[in-house]
């Protein structure tokens, strides 16, 4: 069976929160003031009550909205299928699955928790979302979710990504969001970095300040964060609930499950349905990150902002120092300095095992992957896609039929000036 789509009736009705199976308590968020433990109030300028009683959630189930179900029936479930044209080309005895997530109208798993953030903000009669973007993906996630619930929307975006990616913008803007390119000189945090550097390409921790600012100065206004908090996370385990479900159809248990990793959102949401069984079935989890911004395999565990202005909660994490502006690589969701502190705690652990690759081997995976099997992965996907063949030649040498599954978190084709520069040999290495 190459294609396997489930059926609406199994579609999950609750998100699954690791926090109570973790092998050790996160160590709290502190307030960037006091550096004391920050309590719930001292949040609310910020998010909604409800997402604030999710982010400090320690039930393992929590049901979702029917309004919110309404919305994801648009394009979940997703599909598991078995990419059987890669194994050919490979040669390999391993059965190869992908979860594509690219189906969702702004194509990529971003929704699954904007749509949910945008329902939560709602229901409590927020009108605005101010939020950050790098490739675009969470920003055009966004104003697709705040379109459809009647909220304004204003997307910060990576002025590398705003200038790499214009059709991301575009799609934000038929979305009736409002884009900016960071630093931009519309607040304090973006115009002191401009004063030191007028031609600063900009990062995620540079937007999320700009974003963070703008919404504690608006009147009724709220942030809104696409990756690292629990509440973000909990949301995209719907990923990977359906992926349980539809092996468990298939009779099949992997041996790998593997996926991208910048903040965390989207490895997390398809690997922690599985770490429990990880732990007595010998599944090995994967997070693959970029060379360029080795987060989990070369930061320190250690408290730091979220931001770069330092106006964010500090967080227990991996990180490369908030001040860290990575190279401008074209997989701009995966430049963050630091990573959501419940996946820490796994790498910490040992459960969850980083491997960082080059910019030019992910795209001669993706381009291998687009020309066997016709999808064009996100540059950020492209790194599932590099470490999959990688276990698969490994199959290959030893004979073994290994089951390797892993996470298309969205399509590329709004990155085709990232594949331009591969095909013509001008795409640098990092």
């Amino acid at each position: 069976m190459s294609r396997y789509v489930l059926d609406e009736e199994y579609l999950p009705k609750k998100w699954y929160n690791v926090i109570p199976d973790l092998p050790e308590k996160i160590p709290p968020p502190l307030n960037p003031a006091t550096r004391e433990p920050i309590k719930p109030q001292e949040l609310e300028p910020v998010f909604p009550k409800a997402l604030i009683k999710q982010e400090m959630s320690e039930d393992r189930w929590i049901r979702i909205p029917e309004e919110v179900l309404d919305i994801y029936r648009i394009y979940r479930p997703t599909p598991l299928i078995r990419a059987e044209r890669l194994e050919k080309a490979l040669n390999t005895p391993a059965k190869i699955f992908y979860k594509y997530e690219g189906v969702s109208p702004p194509g990529s798993h971003k929704p699954n928790t904007a749509i949910a953030q945008a329902y939560y903000n709602m229901k409590e009669g927020i009108e605005m979302l101010t939020t950050e973007t790098g490739a675009g993906q969470w920003g055009s996630a966004l104003a697709f979710a705040t379109n459809l619930f009647g909220l304004k929307c204003r997307v910060y975006m990576v002025k590398a990504s705003y200038e790499q990616k214009p059709y991301r913008r575009i799609l934000m803007e038929t979305w009736k969001a409002e884009v900016i390119p960071s630093p931009s000189r519309l607040t304090e945090s973006g115009r002191k970095i401009l004063e030191k550097d007028p031609d600063c390409p900009g990062s995620l921790g540079i937007a999320i300040s700009e974003a963070v600012e703008t919404a504690v100065k608006s009147n009724n206004a709220k942030y809104s964060l696409g990756s690292v908090l629990n509440h973000v996370l909990l949301h995209q385990t719907i990923v990977g609930l359906e992926v349980k479900k539809q092996l468990e159809l298939l009779d099949l248990k992997p041996d790998y499950m593997i996926g991208c990793v910048g903040g965390g959102s989207n490895y997390a949401g398809f690997c922690y349905p599985f770490v429990k069984d990880a732990l007595k079935e010998n599944i090995e989890l994967i997070a693959v990150e970029p060379r360029a911004c080795p987060t989990l395999t070369s930061g320190e565990y250690r408290y730091d902002f979220g931001d770069t202005a330092g106006l964010t909660p500090l967080l227990m994490m991996y990180t490369l120092g908030h001040d860290f502006i990575p190279p401008p690589i074209h997989a701009g969701g995966l430049r963050y300095h630091g990573m959501a502190p419940s996946l820490c705690v796994l790498v910490k652990n040992g459960i969850i095992k980083p491997v960082a690759v080059g910019q030019l081997e992910v795209f001669d995976a993706g381009v291998l992957f687009a020309r066997v099997e016709g999808l064009i992965p996100a540059p950020e996907s492209a790194h599932a896609v590099k470490v999959a063949i990688d276990k698969a030649i490994e199959a290959k040498k030893t004979g073994e039929e290994k089951v390797i599954v892993f996470n298309l978190s969205g399509h590329g084709y709004f990155d085709l000036k990232a594949y331009e520069e591969y095909l013509r040999g001008t795409l640098p290495d990092t």
